[in-house]
């Protein structure tokens, strides 16, 4: 690997190589392969299954991210967009968080907790969020002190700091966005 990619962080390799294999299987089979194709900048898909806002609900989401991910439609939209960005695991760290926070059984929390940090917080996690990416050492160490017994504020600290990034910077870029300026229209 050159020195250049080295630098890079896990997730984005990782990302990379999944490209890298979509790409492969396309050239090999272009007619069987169309499902395979990313879409590099182009607007997010709509979400299906929810109804759509009014222009004046969603113009209530640029009060706050809590008013845009308590809406499913915005939520839907918000992951898409974030997906569309190659940026959606702060926003699926934030939704297994509350998910975790759900939970009643001390088994299945200990359970969650420790799949919440194989996956987002420890270092080279598939989708880390951790030191370097959006949270500091800090928060890391502290959450990983809190695996030994898993409680409903496990992750609160490192939670709280993946929302504020996002409503500091995904959240701006996704009311800037083409399909959000339809939706208030």
């Amino acid at each position: 690997m050159c020195k250049g990619l080295a630098a890079l962080p896990h997730s984005c390799l990782e990302r990379a190589k999944e490209i890298k294999i979509k790409l492969g299987t396309l050239l090999q089979k272009p007619d069987s392969a169309v499902d395979l194709v990313i879409p590099y900048n182009e607007k997010p898909e709509k979400p299906a299954k929810t109804q759509k806002p009014s222009p004046e609900e969603a113009l209530r989401w640029r009060e706050s991210l809590d008013k845009l991910l308590q809406n499913n439609y915005g939520l839907a939209s918000f992951k898409s967009f974030l997906k569309s960005e190659f940026s959606e695991e702060n926003l699926e760290f934030w939704m297994a968080c509350e998910d975790f926070k759900r939970t009643k059984s001390p088994a299945k929390m200990a359970e969650k907790a420790k799949k919440i940090y194989e996956e987002f917080i420890q270092a080279e996690a598939p989708k880390e969020v951790g030191p370097g990416v959006n949270i500091d050492h800090f928060t890391k160490d502290l959450t990983a002190k809190r695996l030994v017994e898993p409680s409903p504020s496990t992750f609160d600290v490192a939670q709280k700091r993946v929302h504020a990034l996002m409503e500091k910077d995904s959240l701006p870029r996704f009311l800037r966005s083409e399909f959000y300026q339809e939706l208030v229209q």
